[in-house]
C-alpha cells in the first residue's frame, strides 16, 4: 500500500463528528466527479470507497449506485466507481456546485470554523491528493484541480492554516503543491493522521542526521585538503629561505616555527601552536602560527621581486 493510501484511510478510520462527514463529502464531490450528468466517484481503495458510500448515504439521504470494474492497462486492479442519479440539484446546491451550458462549475465553498477547513482540506485531499513516502528521495505534497479558480481557493484555505502552497499549470490541470519538509509534516497534523506523521518525521529526522553528518565530514575533509596544502606551499618555501640563505633575516621565535612546520607539515596551525607550545616552552596561539608564517611568505616575495628586478 502506498504512503498516500495509508494517509487517506487513516484520516477516514478516525472518529468524525457529522459536521466533519458533511465538509469531506462535499469536498470529495466537488473535486472527484467526473460526469456533468449525475455525480460519479471513481475510486480505487475499497475502504475509501465503502466510507465515502456511507458519508453520502448518511449526510445526503440518498444511496449511490456501486460499480467494480477490473482494469487491466498495467496491473490487474479494481475500480470502485460509486454513482448519484437521485437528488442531484439539492446535492449539488448544498455542494455549492452549479452547472453551466450542461458543464460542471465548482464554486468556492464557504468555511468559517478551524474545524470545517481541516475537514474540508481533508475531503479535497482524498478526492485530488497524494504524498511522497519520505523515503522515496524527495518531499512532494500534491492536488490537483480543473480549473485555476479552485486552485486559488485551496492555495488561500492552506495559507489560512500557516501552510505556504504553490500553484502550477500542468496540461489541462492545475496542481497545489507543497515541497517543505515541515510544511508537509504540519499538513498530516492537521489531517489527524498521527501515524503517517510519527512515520514522515522518524523519516524526515533520520534522513536530516545523515545530511547533517555529511556536512561534516565534506567540510572536515574540505579542512584537511586546506590543511595538507597549506603545509607544502609553506615547506616550499622553507625550501626557498634556506637555499638562499635568508633564515638569519627572520627572528629567533619565528625559526622555531619555520623549524616545527618541517618537523609537521600536516599540522593545523591549531595543532601546530600545541606542539610548539609543548615542545619548545615557547607559548604559543594559532593566531600567533599565523603571524610567523605571515612574516616568512613576505619576506620570501620580497626576495623574489629583487631577483626578478636584477634579472
Amino acid at each position: 500500500m502506498s504512503f498516500t493510501a495509508k494517509i487517506k484511510e487513516e484520516i477516514l478510520s478516525a472518529d468524525l463528528d457529522n459536521n466533519e462527514i458533511k465538509n469531506i463529502v462535499i469536498a470529495f464531490i466537488k473535486y472527484g466527479n467526473k460526469s456533468t450528468n449525475n455525480i460519479s466517484l471513481v475510486l480505487e481503495n475499497p475502504l475509501i470507497a465503502r466510507k465515502i458510500y456511507n458519508y453520502i448515504k448518511l449526510i445526503f439521504n440518498t444511496t449511490a449506485g456501486i460499480t467494480i470494474r477490473i482494469q487491466k492497462r498495467f496491473k490487474t486492479k479494481r475500480i470502485y466507481i460509486l454513482t448519484i442519479n437521485n437528488n442531484i440539484d439539492a446535492i449539488c446546491k448544498k455542494c455549492n456546485i452549479t452547472y453551466k451550458n450542461n458543464i460542471l462549475k465548482n464554486d468556492v465553498y464557504d468555511l468559517k470554523t478551524e474545524l470545517e477547513k481541516r475537514s474540508y482540506l481533508k475531503g479535497t485531499f482524498l478526492s485530488c491528493g497524494s504524498v511522497n513516502d519520505p523515503n522515496s528521495g524527495t518531499y512532494h505534497f500534491e492536488l490537483v484541480f480543473n480549473t485555476k479558480k479552485e486552485a486559488d481557493f485551496i492555495t488561500n484555505l492552506l495559507k489560512e492554516l500557516n501552510i505556504n502552497a504553490k500553484v502550477i499549470k500542468r496540461t489541462k490541470k492545475y496542481m497545489v503543491y507543497v515541497k517543505v519538509s515541515e510544511e508537509i509534516s504540519d499538513i498530516l497534523k492537521l489531517f489527524s493522521a498521527n501515524n503517517a506523521f510519527f512515520y514522515f518525521e522518524d523519516i524526515r529526522t533520520k534522513k536530516d542526521h545523515v545530511n547533517m553528518i555529511n556536512r561534516i565530514n565534506n567540510c572536515e575533509q574540505a579542512n584537511q585538503d586546506k590543511t595538507i596544502q597549506t603545509g607544502i606551499k609553506q615547506i616550499e618555501d622553507i625550501k626557498y629561505l634556506r637555499e638562499n640563505d635568508l633564515m638569519t633575516l627572520l627572528d629567533e621565535k619565528t625559526q622555531i616555527v619555520i623549524n616545527y612546520r618541517e618537523k609537521y607539515p600536516e599540522l593545523s596551525y591549531q595543532e601546530l601552536s600545541e606542539v610548539v607550545s609543548l615542545e619548545s616552552g615557547y607559548k604559543i596561539s594559532k593566531s600567533g602560527i599565523n603571524h610567523h608564517f605571515i612574516k616568512m611568505r613576505e619576506l620570501v616575495n620580497r626576495h623574489k621581486k629583487k631577483s626578478m628586478a636584477k634579472e
